[in-house]
């Protein structure tokens, strides 16, 4: 059976254990290919730098999913037409037939 990752916390100190407040640097990277529903994955990173020991690490922040649908999602609401007009055959002979107006 695959092991499982566990979910950590990006701001604490892996060395040491203390909480950063905040990323020294925060950068984006997004996938080349997209998933099999047509999304694209975009994932935001940190640099941090521990202030009790020194320690420097990266981490993933966040992971975020653009563009295409899962099957089973609500598409959008199709574009309305115009007024469709109807014409029998029958009613273009009577126009020909018609004199044309002086």
């Amino acid at each position: 059976m695959p092991k499982k990752k566990k979910s950590k916390d990006p701001y604490v100190c892996p060395r040491c254990g203390t909480r950063v407040t905040e990323p020294d640097r925060t950068w984006t990277l997004v996938s080349p290919l997209p998933d099999k529903y047509g999304r694209i994955t975009i994932t935001i990173m940190g640099s941090f730098t521990c202030p009790n020991c020194g320690h420097k690490w990266r981490a993933v922040l966040k992971k975020l999913k653009e563009g295409g649908s899962k099957p089973g999602e609500q598409q959008a609401a199709p574009k309305e037409e115009g007024e469709i007009i109807e014409i029998d055959l029958s009613d273009l002979d009577k126009l020909d037939e018609m004199e044309p107006p002086e």
